[in-house]
């Protein structure tokens, strides 16, 4: 399973562990990557999403899912994001018209 947020695009970081002595060994630092389901108020649907904590305040700070992916240039989502919010889209113009 991927070990990247589909908000932020953290990934995994590479680096030493360095010793009283300064042995250095090499580690990798994982980003805190969580399964979660966020509701889409207009779609009136949960979306599954593998998030960071850090992309989980980000998207609270935007306002919530919906906001967020209005928010975001398309070519900047995730793909698998990418079809929620053309989704999102149609859905939005449906209502105004």
């Amino acid at each position: 399973m991927s070990q990247r947020c589909m908000i932020t695009g953290k990934s995994p970081m590479s680096g030493h562990n360095v010793s009283h002595a300064q042995n250095k060994t090499k580690r990798r630092f994982m980003p805190n990557i969580q399964d979660t389901s966020l509701y889409s108020e207009a779609l009136q649907r949960w979306i599954k999403v593998r998030v960071s904590t850090n992309g989980l305040r980000t998207v609270e700070h935007k306002g919530g899912l919906d906001a967020f992916l209005k928010s975001t240039a398309k070519t900047k989502l995730d793909p698998a994001l990418r079809p929620v919010k053309a989704e999102l889209e149609n859905a939005s113009a449906k209502k105004k018209a």
